[in-house]
């Protein structure tokens, strides 16, 4: 395997060196996008909120920026991105407002229907099988909870498809796929919206 297929490849579960760099890059590198993706949360003011899929832990740490009254629990299956994000909210997880967990979507070991918000960003990529996983935040969220998506790329973009057959276990999913896998895993209320010169796309469900 080549570097850069290694390099690209840390998007999957940063690990080692690589991973560390990769790491390092999310969080200013998927900011604007993040951002475009949270203007589209319908009104709400959640307790509880779960970003899954972490990463380098910017994009929970601006969640906790928005919503002041709320806690949060980033998770992420890779102990490079734990680490990452345990480090950009050392403030919120001393004051109590942020746990950092390795976990995996496809088995939640958290409180069943504890949540208000749920989010991922750039991950469901990566996922086992979008309905299994969404059916795990399901679980989590209680009734009413918001589940927001957020993707660079809406599954038809060439840039993107290119890094799916470099990228082993990716896979770019259309906004229809995803909200056939949402509205099979319980979710209702859909709403999808697309970047006006980007292929960003956010998905917005409620349980």
């Amino acid at each position: 395997m080549g570097l850069f297929k290694k390099f690209v490849s840390q998007t999957r579960k940063p690990e080692g060196f690589l991973g560390k760099m990769m790491v390092n890059g999310m969080n200013s590198g998927h900011a604007k996008m993040a951002d475009w993706g949270m203007s589209h949360l319908p009104q709400t003011e959640p307790e509880k909120m779960l970003d899954v899929g972490c990463g380098g832990g910017r994009n929970a740490a601006e969640l906790l920026k928005r919503f002041p009254r709320a806690k949060m629990t980033a998770i992420d299956y890779s102990e490079v991105s734990v680490a990452k994000a345990s480090g950009y909210n050392k403030e919120a997880i001393a004051s109590g407002r942020c746990e950092v967990k390795q976990g995996d979507v496809s088995v939640l070991t958290l409180p069943k229907e504890s949540y208000e918000l749920a989010t991922a960003f750039e991950t469901i990529y990566f996922w086992p099988g979008l309905v299994k996983c969404f059916s795990q935040v399901a679980g989590v969220l209680k009734p009413g909870g918001i589940f927001m998506i957020v993707n660079e790329s809406d599954g038809t973009d060439e840039g993107a498809l290119k890094f799916e057959k470099i990228i082993e276990g990716m896979k770019c999913h259309t906004v229809d796929e995803i909200a056939a896998a949402l509205t099979e895993a319980g979710f209702s209320k859909i709403k999808a919206y697309h970047h006006k010169s980007k292929p960003w796309i956010t998905v917005v469900a409620r349980k």
